[in-house]
């Protein structure tokens, strides 16, 4: 595949991106950018959350990950099931309630404001952070296919990356990510299954053949009950991803946004519900399509490159398929993380201002456009700071750092949200920033302390240390309710 054929791809979906981006956008107020004014049918919602919860990570990483890791991500996303439902029945009622803008509004109403702003401050790090290593894998993507080939250095790849996504969201926010998302979903899925048909053509396999080669790899064992130390041991993997889930959707603004954005609590509910299901058979999809890499990837010879995240990648630009099958990868990784950091910088817009600045309570409509353009500037400026910044550290497989990330970052989220729900003491709330950073720090130590005295490695479960030190630690600064 050559550099011009990705360029062509690329720009063919930025145009029909920007095209969307601008029909759903126009005349929207900042009602419509940080809420999408409440009217999204709840069937919309749920097609686009497929695509929204399956980010560039998901599709670079999770099919390279299938030679170590097997189908134990499975695992994971059984968790992830559970963990929608709690999402859906416990805290969208809540949040509806509230009538909340931002989620981290509902720690201000319940503790007070410096918990308001902590909760608002942890979310800004966790969000930039994985917004940004998602948009670095498509960054690293172009940079192999285009860029290099042309001699231009990484940062400027960087800067263009961040440029594009920054214009086709400083206009429309939520209102047009819907819209977007719905765009992505039907690239990513489409890109998904033709990938996968495409490889079986070039393998001679018909789908029943297909079924039963995958079936007797040893890649496809999904189940580890044997080895408790282990990262993949069945619980560890189950019990974080319910966690994980309810930390990175059900308190992430990012992925909320889109499930407030419907009219009515149930009708949310009904989105959450249906998106749960989807991702299941989505995932299994993508592990599939992981086991044909590797199978023809053998067949063909085609020598493998060092890093699991490059395997999809390498087989479909270079492993002489036809064309298609490259220029389908290029526009589901496109489609996947474009969506996926345009949605993050729109949270991002969303949480600072709303959070952080108090926009909402001191500006009229007009200041409070021109903040929100100004936030939404500075974001993007961020977010291309430490896409460069990942190309200097990242060296571990892309979807276990990324839960890496969020095991240390949403922790504190977790806890505070998890203390306000399960128990009314309240808290002396200038302590709260403090209770916060020792969370994490304590987790460290505690992982590093298992590690070398137990060998004993926790693994994605860290978010649930995290979020108990949290707990414990406001448990420690509450008091009475009829202290001052």
């Amino acid at each position: 595949m050559t550099p011009e054929a990705v360029i062509a791809a690329v720009l063919g979906y930025i145009v029909v991106l920007f095209v969307v981006a601008w029909l759903s956008g126009r005349r929207t107020d900042n009602a419509g950018f940080f809420t999408g004014n409440r009217r999204t049918p709840w069937y919309m919602a749920a097609f686009a959350m497929i695509g929204a919860a399956i980010t560039g990570v998901t599709f670079i990483s999770v099919p390279g990950s299938v030679a170590v890791d097997s189908f134990s991500y499975m695992q994971m996303v059984a968790g992830f099931t559970v963990g929608q439902l709690v999402v859906a029945f416990v805290l969208i009622p809540t949040f509806y309630r509230l009538k909340v803008i931002s989620l981290y509004e509902y720690l201000d109403n319940r503790f007070g404001v410096s918990s308001h702003r902590t909760g608002a401050w942890f979310f800004f790090i966790s969000k930039m952070l994985m917004a940004a290593l998602r948009l670095y894998i498509v960054c690293a993507v172009l940079q192999l296919l285009v860029f290099a080939h042309y001699g231009i250095p990484f940062w400027v790849n960087a800067l263009v990356t961040t440029l594009l996504v920054w214009l086709y969201t400083q206009q429309g926010g939520v209102k047009s990510l819907i819209w977007t998302d719905t765009l992505k979903t039907l690239c990513m899925v489409g890109s998904l299954v033709l990938s996968i048909v495409f490889i079986l053509r070039g393998l001679g396999l018909s789908p029943g053949d297909a079924v039963r080669e995958v079936s007797a790899s040893p890649m496809s064992r999904i189940f580890f009950f044997d080895d408790p130390s282990s990262e993949r041991y069945f619980w560890k993997m189950f019990l974080a991803g319910i966690v994980l889930l309810v930390a990175m959707t059900g308190l992430d603004q990012d992925l909320m946004q889109r499930n407030l954005s419907c009219a009515t609590p149930r009708d949310s509910q009904k989105n959450i519900v249906l998106t749960a299901l989807s991702q299941i058979v989505v995932i299994l999809l993508f592990l599939v399509l992981g086991v044909l890499l590797y199978l023809y990837a053998d067949r063909t010879g085609l020598a493998l490159p060092e890093k699991s995240d490059q395997v999809f990648s390498r087989v479909s630009v270079e492993g002489g398929l036809p064309t298609i099958v490259g220029i389908l990868f290029v526009v589901g990784l496109i489609s996947s993380t474009y969506s996926a950091a345009g949605s993050a910088l729109t949270a991002l817009t969303t949480s600072f201002t709303v959070d952080i600045l108090d926009g909402t309570k001191r500006c009229n409509e007009a200041r409070l456009t021109r903040l929100r353009k100004g936030v939404h500037i500075a974001m993007a400026l961020c977010m291309a700071a430490v896409i460069l910044a990942f190309e200097y550290l990242a060296d571990d497989s892309v979807i276990n750092l990324l839960f890496k990330v969020a095991s240390y970052t949403y922790g504190p989220i977790l806890g505070m949200f998890f203390f306000g729900m399960v128990c009314r003491r309240p808290i002396r709330d200038r302590w709260m920033p403090a209770i916060a950073i020792a969370a994490p720090i304590l987790s460290a130590l505690l992982q590093g302390f298992a590690r070398s005295v137990w060998h004993y490695e926790i693994g994605f479960e860290l978010l649930i240390y995290n979020a108990g030190f949290t707990a414990l630690g406001m448990l420690f600064i509450s008091k009475k309710h009829h202290d001052k």
